[in-house]
């Protein structure tokens, strides 16, 4: 009896070890929705085959890189404002701009719910009173969903 408390207990911790390191499910974050954190709202979000097409028929957006990638067709090459010295460029650069500009902004380093540089450069254009912002909605990279998808990039 003794042998059989002790085995069932030993069989208790193990189960407790074991399922202590389980983590709980979540439901992934759809690309057309964005995750609780982001400060813009879905409708806010730009498909990247969309803006391609205002390009060809050349009705594009101010369009800013505030990325360290390549430089989308007409886009203003910012630099990752992530980076204060970037962000200084950024602030530098919309200033005297009208504030119902349409104004694109990407990065492309990543996927969006993990770049480090949309939400600084977002929440600028808001507190700068701007009404008219996109963000470029990038699921994987830009290489990935904009370079693969044969979309113009800048003749630089």
């Amino acid at each position: 009896m003794k042998k059989s408390f002790l085995a069932v207990c030993f069989g208790l911790a193990t189960l407790v070890f074991s399922v202590s390191g389980l983590k709980a499910q979540t439901t992934p974050v759809s690309p057309e929705v964005p995750a609780a954190a982001d400060p813009w709202k879905a409708s806010e979000l730009l498909d990247p085959a969309t803006l391609a097409g205002l390009l060809k028929a050349g009705n594009a957006p101010l369009i800013f890189n505030i990325g360290a990638v390549e430089d989308i067709k007409t886009a203003k090459h910012v630099g990752p404002v992530g980076e204060a010295k970037f962000l200084a460029k950024f602030k530098n650069m919309i200033a005297a701009l009208p504030k119902n500009t349409q104004v694109v902004i990407y990065c492309g380093c990543c996927a969006l719910p993990k770049c480090p540089n949309v939400r600084p450069a977002y929440q600028e254009l808001k507190a700068a009173g701007f009404t008219n912002i996109r963000v470029l909605n990038i699921v994987v990279n830009l290489k990935t969903n904009w370079i693969a998808a044969g979309f113009p990039l800048s003749d630089k």
